[in-house]
């Protein structure tokens, strides 16, 4: 035991005690713990909020037992890694002028979404509006963006930094690379000693700031709903919950059956609503093979066409504890919620070619909500909010001020 140690302790210069440490070259993480005995810069930059020796726990979190969804991969939450990644997603200095972080864009109190239709870049405005990432790990879709462009989270995350219009760090038209941000993050002391206690030494590289933002990201989750306490009581999703009222079994029915056409093309008789066929519980995750669900327009441009939208985030807290909406619905940011339940219960497929044929009967769907329908779905989706979430101090800006 004692040569395993001495030949993978590392020294910082003679401020840190590494323990343990074995690089695995394919997913770039530690094997092992590495401990800071001593990091006077983190000490000093968060001022208590983050402590090498009682990190916060990212990596041992409660999953329900339902839950069946996952898309780790290779990246296994660490809380080394994960409290790194928690302090890239915070901090500024990712941008080209020290103005916008990840957090500007997706804000813990909006179940880390944003209430502007469009977010707020350093060159401009995005081009859609900024999905929450409540919940991203427990789908079984692996790409992200709305267009679904980036393969996995990992390549997600540092997309945005290189991105001319959010944070700057695009290599093109004069603007610097993301080498140049890995040169301006390397004089930070006290990412020395955080990507030390993270990897086993102080070099940064861009992998392994995906694999820490990512890991970040998958620890942002929420299963402490009036949803889960009632599927916790039940067998199965499609049993009443006892903890619900008759409007929200009513709400919780109508969202799971699918609806009733017998033949008359895409107009609904009875039955469901059908929003399980794409939104699958108790993950409420987009099935990974679901199509354009026909909001073409783009967030700019009511005038302008954007048919390549085929993903969505979870419907897990869609709204706040105060039933208010966490920031307006859709890659548009033009909706609200009476606005999606009116889109989706009359859909015109003419010019839509890429349109979800679970939308497409007929030319179109009409599902003739009632309005008593409509109420129950809105009551429904509402116990599928959380509360830790939103105050959870591990997943909350760790810079003082």
């Amino acid at each position: 035991m004692m040569d395993k140690l001495k030949k993978h302790i590392f020294l910082l210069t003679g401020m840190l005690v590494l323990s343990a440490c074995n690089l695995d070259v394919e997913s770039n993480q530690p094997d092992e713990t590495v401990i800071l005995e001593e990091s006077p810069a983190i000490d000093l930059v968060f001022d208590g909020k983050i402590d090498p020796t009682n990190l916060s726990n990212y990596e041992d979190q409660f999953v329900p037992n339902y839950i069946d969804e996952d898309n780790t991969g290779f990246n296994d939450i660490s809380d080394e890694v994960a409290t790194l990644g928690r302090v890239l997603f915070y901090d500024t200095k990712l941008s080209v002028d020290n103005s916008i972080s990840c957090a500007s864009c997706h804000k813990q109190e909006l179940a880390f979404g944003d209430d502007l239709r469009q977010s707020e870049g350093v060159n401009g405005l995005t081009g859609r509006h900024s999905m929450r990432l409540i919940n991203a790990r427990f789908a079984e879709e692996q790409r992200f963006f709305w267009d679904e462009r980036a393969n996995t989270l990992e390549d997600q995350t540092t997309m945005p930094i290189q991105d001319h219009i959010e944070m700057g760090f695009s290599g093109e038209n004069g603007d610097p690379n993301i080498d140049d941000l890995i040169v301006k993050l390397s004089g930070e002391d006290y990412y020395q000693e955080l990507f030390t206690m993270a990897f086993g030494d102080q070099q940064i590289t861009e992998v392994r700031m995906q694999n820490a933002l990512a890991q970040f990201v998958r620890s942002i989750q929420s299963f402490d709903s009036r949803y889960d306490e009632g599927r916790m009581q039940v067998n199965n999703n499609n049993q009443n919950f006892p903890n619900f009222t008759t409007q929200e079994n009513l709400g919780k029915q109508l969202f799971m059956m699918p609806p009733d056409f017998q033949g008359n093309g895409g107009n609904r008789i009875g039955g469901g609503l059908g929003c399980q066929g794409c939104h699958r519980a108790p993950e409420f995750d987009i099935n990974d093979n679901s199509g354009n669900n026909g909001v073409i327009n783009t967030a700019a441009d009511l005038s302008a066409v954007d048919l390549t939208v085929t993903r969505a985030p979870s419907l897990r807290d869609l709204f706040n504890q105060s039933g208010a909406l966490n920031g307006p619905l859709m890659h548009t940011g033009r909706m609200d919620v009476g606005m999606m339940i009116e889109h989706y219960n009359d859909i015109n497929a003419q010019d839509n070619p890429d349109l979800d044929n679970r939308l497409a009967r007929g030319g179109g769907q009409n599902l003739n909500m009632t309005e008593d329908e409509k109420a129950a779905l809105v009551a429904f989706l509402k116990t599928l909010t959380g509360s830790d979430v939103y105050s959870n101090e591990k997943w909350s800006d760790p810079f003082p001020g």
